[in-house]
């Protein structure tokens, strides 16, 4: 899980500017989808007459469509829409939406390329692929801004607001942070859509300093089941605006733009990534839960802790099998050296050298960059956990990770498999759960254990692959894992996940989804209300 690419391995972005147990076989090309054979020809001409210049519906017939159909996740490739609109427009958006319930079929929105891990955002219905959105547009407000400086960064909180379009990706953020020190809190992945990263939460190496992505939500735009639009915010319509702030993607309409509160930075980060051999696993993992806990309230410093392989045989997963550990720090080189020093007394003379070495000050923009990482590509499965301070994990269960590691079946996939430990504390865990729809407000990591496969790896590979990730998973928790999961990490196979993903917030999120999708047009295996 840990050995990420650096860069996306397949070219469908550029085409346009739920859980299977094995990899699903694609339709073939032309193929209509069975939910669809009561939609006429006339129907489709009327939906493309609807729409705006600038949109464009794309069937199963046209050169375009293969790569647009096709969901990051390829476990779910066999998934084919009937139809694809490229929307434009909010306008767009609401002519879909209409449509697609007057001929009795699904809409599901798709903003980046579809990353949802459980396939959620495909369909045999009518998908809405939101990449022509990707307006940005900031708006300064110096009456409102208060400068700080912590060490060799000096931020002005709250300097402004950005507002951007549905098809908004965390890659297109970084200009603004870049050439102009704009940031507002986003994840690793260049290519995940920042639309459903608000939605579910959103954490990333920022989000202790300066809240998840959805805390720094000031409103959004949201196109109803019934082709109404409405603006969404702490005052108007406010109970919408508490469930877009983490209660999932394509649960209560569809989002077309959101305006967040951004900081402003001038200055150097500090960051780090460190990495050991397996024989580390007990220490490091040991010493990276001590340095969370001691530092929840620190909401300068994050870590990022896991342990993965990758390979084909077994000789290249014993030998690819690691340890690592990465992070930020708001504060001098100095501090950081300090906090992480638990960390720099483990492993080898080399790893411990190589390890102080990482430990350097860049801008913020080189950070995002240094820090970044796709999410597992191809075709994979995850299963999460929210860790606190009483379900950290011990001895036993690390030693039983590493064993059940070095048991990975192996696939062609250089993602590999593994666990991956994301910090929560500071800013995060000072909101109350109840204040959003994101009700994981205690804990101290976000757990996730995943396995990866190739497209050409045989089924075999994908059953085994499968099964390893419930093994390790049961193994690290003996088939009792904590009580709450990341809904941005969605699992098909969970099991009461409306308490596991949302907790005591469940009840309030099915009256909101009451309200605004009262038919429940909007929906998936594990929606709002289902």
């Amino acid at each position: 899980m840990l050995n990420r690419r650096a860069a996306l391995r397949t070219g469908v972005f550029g085409a346009i500017g739920a859980g299977a147990v094995a990899p699903q076989v694609p339709t073939g090309a032309g193929a209509v989808p069975e939910s669809a054979e009561h939609v006429s020809p006339r129907d489709w001409e009327r939906l493309a007459g609807a729409l705006s210049p600038a949109s464009t519906l794309y069937r199963p017939c046209g050169s375009v469509y293969p790569s647009l159909a096709l969901p990051f996740n390829h476990r779910y490739d066999a998934v084919q829409p009937a139809g694809i609109v490229a929307c434009a427009t909010t306008g767009d958006l609401r002519e879909a939406i209409r449509w697609a319930r007057s001929v009795g079929l699904p809409a599901v929105p798709r903003s980046g390329l579809g990353h949802n891990y459980a396939g959620y955002s495909t369909t045999t219905g009518l998908l809405l692929n939101m990449a022509r959105m990707r307006s940005i547009t900031t708006t300064p407000q110096p009456g409102r801004a208060r400068s700080r400086v912590y060490g060799p960064m000096k931020v002005v909180h709250d300097a402004g607001t950005v507002t951007v379009g549905a098809g908004v990706t965390n890659g297109d953020l970084h200009p603004l942070l870049e050439d102009r020190g704009i940031f507002v809190p986003t994840g690793r992945c260049p290519t995940v859509g920042v639309a459903g990263l608000v939605l579910g939460g959103g954490i990333g190496f920022s989000d202790k300093m300066f809240g998840l992505t959805c805390d720094r939500l000031s409103a959004t735009t949201v196109v109803l089941a019934d082709g109404q639009v409405v603006e969404a915010g702490e005052d108007s319509h406010p109970d919408l605006f508490w469930a877009c702030r983490g209660g999932a993607g394509n649960n209560f309409g569809v989002n077309t733009s959101f305006t967040f509160r951004y900081e402003q930075f001038e200055g150097t980060v500090g960051i780090y990534r460190f990495r050991w051999s397996l024989d580390s696993v007990l220490p490091a993992i040991g010493a990276a839960q001590q340095i969370a806990q001691d530092t929840v309230e620190d909401k300068r410093f994050h870590l990022r802790v896991g342990i993965g392989t990758r390979g084909q045989t077994r000789p290249q997963i014993q030998q690819n099998a690691n340890v690592n550990a990465i992070g930020q720090y708001y504060g001098t080189v100095e501090e950081l050296r300090a906090v992480l020093a638990p960390l720099l007394d483990i492993g080898t003379a080399e790893e411990r050298a190589r390890n102080r070495a990482s430990i350097r000050a860049v801008t913020p923009g080189e950070a995002s960059v240094l820090l970044s990482a796709t999410t597992p590509v191809e075709r994979f499965a995850a299963k999460s956990a929210i860790l606190d301070s009483r379900t950290l994990l011990t001895d036993r269960q690390v030693s039983a990770a590493a064993e059940r590691l070095l048991d990975w079946p192996g696939s062609g996939n250089e993602d590999g498999a593994g666990f991956a430990m994301f910090a929560l504390g500071g800013e995060i865990n000072r909101v109350p759960p109840a204040a959003t729809a994101f009700v994981h407000r205690n804990g101290l990591f976000v757990f996730a254990a995943e396995t990866s496969w190739a497209d050409y790896d045989p089924f075999s590979v994908a059953d085994a692959n499968l099964h390893w990730l419930q093994e390790f998973y049961d193994d690290i928790f003996r088939g009792r894992p904590p009580q709450h999961s990341y809904q941005n990490f969605p699992d098909p196979t969970l099991k009461e996940w409306q308490r596991a993903y949302y907790g005591t917030n469940y009840d309030r999120l099915v009256r909101v989804k009451r309200t605004y999708d009262p038919t429940g047009f909007f929906g998936y295996p594990q929606a709002i209300g289902s």
